[in-house]
């Protein structure tokens, strides 16, 4: 099987390096693409000078996307599993053989690394573990399924649904809203155990200023997107 890690990146100059590393190590198996969305810092000329996979977005996307602009370039290329995977030394390659392999064990269509089901690892701020359990809760009220680690940025998918996100993806905040999208269309959704860690360099696109607008938005999409189906 054809597999590839999505890195959508964004002034990430100071640990992509890391993060390739990380994944021809421990994921050998696995092909990368970086989704450069338009960085203003040197992730560009980084990935230039040490000859990494990238796509060169001409505008800012935001984070949706970017992982959009993966996934069509994953579909298109003919792999069978893409996996979203962050640019920021979060998330860890060791575990994407063991995902792929509850995928196929599990005939999962999304497989979603979850940092809450052993609590191990960093758990993210105080602030933003209120905000996930939100979340969790109005998933489960939504459609029934508890999802532990609605936010997750490791997500891995199937080529059925790598077919359905080149058409269809949210474009700002998306995990939450497309994980309800594919549950209410009965798409099969697991979560497994992972730990992750703190960023590396740089900052995170969702700071405290816009954290509301992030609620309220995504409360709305995830509703709308329930509504429709």
């Amino acid at each position: 099987m054809k597999k590839l890690v999505i890195i959508p990146a964004f002034n990430e100059e100071g640990n992509l390096e890391k993060t390739i590393r990380d994944i021809k190590e421990n994921a050998p198996a696995f092909d990368y693409v970086i989704i450069n969305d338009c960085s203003t810092d040197g992730t560009l000329a980084m990935c230039r000078r040490h000859g990494f996979s990238y796509l060169n977005l001409p505008v800012n996307l935001g984070i949706g996307g970017a992982v959009q602009t993966g996934y069509r370039y994953a579909y298109y290329h003919g792999y069978d599993i893409a996996v979203q995977f962050d640019g920021d030394g979060q998330h860890s390659a060791s575990y994407l053989p063991e995902m792929a392999k509850q995928m196929e064990e599990t005939e999962s269509d999304m497989v979603i690394g979850s940092r809450f089901i052993t609590k191990e690892g960093f758990q993210s701020s105080s602030l933003r573990r209120v905000g996930i359990r939100y979340f969790t809760l109005l998933i489960r009220i939504l459609t029934g399924k508890k999802i532990t680690d609605p936010t997750s940025g490791m997500r891995m998918i199937n080529r059925k649904l790598m077919e359905k996100f080149t058409e269809e993806y949210p474009k700002d905040y998306p995990e939450p809203e497309s994980v309800v999208t594919i549950l209410s269309e009965k798409h099969r959704v697991t979560e497994m155990p992972v730990i992750m860690h703190e960023r590396g360099e740089g900052n995170s696109s969702i700071s405290l200023r816009n954290g509301v607008y992030y609620m309220v938005k995504v409360s709305f999409a995830m509703v709308i997107a329930r509504m429709k189906r």
